[in-house]
């Protein structure tokens, strides 16, 4: 006579047992690459001022299913769209597979269904972005944040989701490890809305050499996008020079050391990248890598947390 989810232990998949979990394991992947390949083609959407390629309709594109002689504006944020579209279907299925292949209470589930609630105000950001026009010249510093803040919530979900499918158990927060766990997420993700903003200003204020930039970030009448792009340098040090603490006190054991490993080599990675994009006024093909190596870095830190929190000892006073 079959088990039901009531008789099976917690925290193991049902039905097809572990065997049955490692393709769902690779499928979360392949739905997090993919979403790194949506958030890159909307950065190329951001630099190359294709936000309002489709005009101020959505779904629509220009009033239309599919553009007709498009121009490569709209091509751009047409692809975008697209890609977006397919995004909807992939999560959902991810959602679906995630409930019928993982018992109840496994962390699997609720890790999905997140998943699957912030891409829909993922969705929803983007509509408003286009609807009020706040995209290219007119883009908004807080809509610009909310949207950021809201991918990252995005990506952490769908990584969690496959490593956690991958075998690797999920654990509630505990210890010294989970408070500063805390502290390298949220810096981190302020760290993002800062290079978000800084990002903005390349592109809506391009310049043709370092000191006419440094000009215009030290200018008090210059633009909210160039009078905070200038601190994006100084926190990424701060953040870098305090994960760089964390991943070094995080512990010896084995999956949390690799995973700090990862994260110190992304970081530095990151690090070149940054001045590089510094030095050279931060040209379209060095800002994809940047925001990818960002990107990276936050899945990374995010694993390690999970980790480090799951293998630290509780909290006494």
């Amino acid at each position: 006579m079959p088990k039901t989810d009531a008789a099976e232990p917690r925290g193991l998949p049902c039905q097809a047992g572990a065997s049955g979990a490692r393709p769902f394991a690779a499928y979360a992947w392949g739905v997090l690459a993919y979403n790194l390949a949506v958030i890159l083609w909307g950065a190329v959407v951001r630099a190359t001022g294709s936000g309002a390629g489709c005009g101020d309709h959505w779904p629509l594109c220009n009033g239309t299913v599919t553009p007709l002689a498009p121009s490569v504006h709209t091509m751009i944020e047409f692809t975008h769209r697209v890609m977006s579209g397919l995004d909807v279907v992939l999560v959902t299925i991810l959602v679906v597979w995630a409930f019928r292949a993982f018992s109840r209470g496994h962390a699997v589930r609720p890790a999905a269904a997140l998943s699957g609630v912030f891409l829909i105000t993922e969705a929803l950001i983007g509509a408003g972005l286009v609807l009020l026009k706040h995209v290219a010249q007119n883009a908004d510093a807080w809509w610009s944040s909310l949207h950021l803040i809201n991918t990252l919530a995005l990506i952490a979900c769908l990584a969690l989701t496959a490593w956690w499918a991958a075998g690797h158990k999920a654990a509630g927060p505990r210890g010294r490890a989970s408070w500063m766990g805390g502290i390298s997420l949220a810096s981190l993700a302020l760290l993002g809305v800062s290079g978000a903003i800084a990002a903005l200003g390349d592109t809506i204020f391009p310049v043709h050499s370092l000191a006419e930039g440094l000009a215009q970030d030290f200018n008090p009448a210059a633009n909210v996008f160039l009078r905070l792009r200038i601190w994006h340098p100084a926190m990424a040090a701060t953040v870098g020079a305090w994960l760089v603490y964390y991943a070094l006190s995080t512990g010896t054991a084995g999956t949390v050391r690799r995973l700090a490993h990862l994260v110190l080599a992304v970081l530095a990675a990151q690090v070149a990248a940054g001045v590089l994009n510094l030095l050279l006024l931060a040209p379209v093909w060095l800002q994809l890598p940047h925001l990818l190596l960002a990107d990276l870095l936050w899945i990374a830190v995010v694993l390690m947390v999970a980790e480090a929190s799951k293998a630290a000892p509780p909290f006494r006073r």
